[in-house]
């Protein structure tokens, strides 16, 4: 069984949010059409609370996108996003989310950043993904989403660790930078998963 695990589609990574992907709406209509060839549609979504301390304004003097050591882990500084029931953390109303069987909220611990839809950055705590699609019996899982380089990057990297056959959708994805997403598919190679365009569902 071969599920799509559509990241981050809320509307501060789109085009206008407080943390935009560049062109980041561009893979919306993709996302939309691809969403028939899988047996299973879930979705992550960004959940912080406003105290989130990835956030550059909890930290008086910094600024968004210096880097700290946030208990032990190298932490980029966050313009605010995603707020838990704020529309920024909201999906983009022109994703078509009716297939979507699960949603699996992230970020909602304010002592820690969670890139990955399966754990936290110090990876103490499982959002349960990894259950619930075990417990469907997936064994492909396929990636697209916001952005290319972080949230999806350690969600494919994560899923590779945990034994799924793992394919990142080149092209139903966006980055923060080009060289971000030039190593993230570096990444991906080297840990075993596997480079896919939406054409060659």
């Amino acid at each position: 069984m071969k599920a799509l695990i559509v990241v981050d589609l809320q509307n501060d990574f789109l085009p206008g949010g407080s943390l935009a992907v560049p062109r980041g709406d561009e893979i919306i209509p993709l996302v939309n059409k691809i969403q028939d060839n899988f047996d299973l549609v879930v979705a992550t979504q960004d959940w912080h609370p406003k105290n989130h301390l990835s956030f550059a304004s909890n930290h008086p003097g910094k600024q968004p996108f210096e880097v700290i050591n946030l208990n032990g882990i190298e932490q980029v500084l966050w313009p605010d996003h995603c707020v838990q029931g704020e529309k920024g953390a909201l999906f983009s109303r022109n994703f078509d989310d009716r297939r979507v069987e699960a949603i699996f909220r992230k970020g909602t611990d304010p002592s820690i950043d969670s890139y990955s839809g399966f754990f936290d950055n110090g990876r103490k705590k499982s959002t349960g993904l990894g259950d619930y699609l075990r417990g469907r019996g997936v064994r492909q899982v396929y990636l697209c989403g916001l952005a290319a380089e972080f949230c999806v990057l350690y969600t494919a990297l994560d899923a590779i660790e945990l034994g799924f056959e793992t394919y990142y959708l080149e092209d139903a994805t966006r980055s923060l930078s080009q060289e971000g997403f030039k190593q993230a598919k570096e990444q991906i190679i080297q840990r075993g998963g596997h480079l896919i365009r939406s054409e060659e569902l």
